[in-house]
């Protein structure tokens, strides 16, 4: 079995958000595409080494972001356990709740 590197709280977060984001009515998942987008982006730039920031997520749509967000999670959360005397950036779990309060 693999470790999940994604730490429990976080980990609950992200399924209470997967959970909401399957129950939102398209268009309020359109309208919070952009803001899912976005937190996907900054985990994304947070897993990698600074120099190579600047690769931008492609904006596949309501039906992928969600899939996008769990997939930057695990990296940043991977990413984090590579290097753990490295000082986080941002608390995953608080980010995660955060937009999940956001989309309703």
């Amino acid at each position: 079995m693999i470790d999940d590197p994604v730490p429990p709280a976080a980990r609950r977060e992200l399924e209470r958000l997967a959970r909401r984001w399957q129950q939102l009515p398209l268009d309020r998942a359109l309208r919070c595409v952009p803001a899912v987008h976005a937190l996907a982006q900054r985990f994304a730039d947070q897993a990698v080494a600074p120099s190579l920031t600047g690769d931008r997520l492609p904006d596949l749509g309501p039906a992928v972001v969600i899939d996008q967000l769990i997939v930057t999670t695990h990296d940043l959360a991977a990413a984090r356990a590579a290097t753990p005397t490295a000082e986080p950036t941002v608390d995953i779990a608080a980010e995660l709740a955060a937009l999940r309060r956001d989309i309703g």
